[in-house]
């Protein structure tokens, strides 16, 4: 067996705990930032997760780093990879970790050859909006100045600023804030370009099939008329062939 066939088992066995591991991420990401009255308990027990979460996916790269046949190769082909793992070292702030996981798991997924582009994208539009609220919530709540102060508000301001209307009703106010709006804008206008694109080339392929399909019942129809034409002229060749001689006049008798 290979290095690069190990390499592939390896991620095909790790896809699903990695994506359990970034559900239980999300739902201890959440809970401090929905109810900020927890125990200091149980946000210390969010935070554990959150680091454990972000060292599964560090140990996950560098397993598929050892099992790359060419290793130079790997880190220029997963440098994402390799800067969501490093960049929580810098500065372990919880955003920096929410960031690092989310581009963790996009890249496993984009791996996944039966994820279909319409699951990735749906997918990808429903992360962005719940930790885009959640994150604009939490750097927003306290801000003296903020209009975004409950999830609800979080979660209209993320569907209102990804689809890029902007009624202004809510908007950040704290710098940090902004740099999220800035994000999601920028991800909103790439994702609608992305399903354009994809709706576009749907209809172009169905027109292609369409054109190849008439091409095609075009051709037979031809061919078949040939195939008639070479039949008549067949039977009006054989239809000369077996033409009686014609019977002699008698002689006539003399009166």
């Amino acid at each position: 067996m290979t290095e690069k066939s190990a390499q592939v088992r390896w991620e095909r066995r790790t896809q699903r705990p990695l994506l359990a591991l970034a559900l239980a991420f999300a739902l201890a990401y959440a809970v401090p930032i929905v109810d900020n009255s927890v125990s200091h308990s149980m946000a210390v027990t969010c935070t554990v997760v959150e680091w454990v979460v972000w060292g599964a996916f560090a140990g996950d790269y560098l397993v598929r780093l050892a099992l790359a046949p060419d290793r130079r190769g790997f880190v220029r082909g997963h440098w994402l990879d390799l800067g969501a793992v490093i960049l929580p070292m810098f500065q372990p702030l919880r955003l920096l970790r929410l960031v690092s996981t989310l581009m963790l798991v996009g890249r496993r997924a984009r791996m996944a050859s039966q994820i279909r582009l319409t699951t990735y994208v749906v997918g990808t539009v429903v992360g962005l909006l719940m930790f885009g609220s959640l994150a604009v919530l939490s750097v927003e709540r306290d801000s003296p100045h903020g209009n975004i102060r409950t999830l609800g508000d979080a979660v209209w301001w993320s569907f209102t600023t990804m689809t890029t209307v902007g009624y202004g009703d809510h908007a950040p106010t704290t710098g940090l804030g902004r740099v999220l709006a800035v994000g999601l804008m920028l991800s909103g206008i790439a994702l609608l370009g992305v399903v354009t694109a994809n709706i576009a080339a749907w209809f172009i392929a169905r027109f292609e099939k369409d054109d190849v399909e008439e091409r095609r019942q075009t051709a037979a129809i031809e061919a078949l008329t040939e195939e008639v034409r070479a039949l008549r002229a067949q039977v009006a060749d054989l239809s000369g062939a077996v033409r009686p001689a014609p019977v002699p006049a008698e002689p006539s008798r003399p009166g």
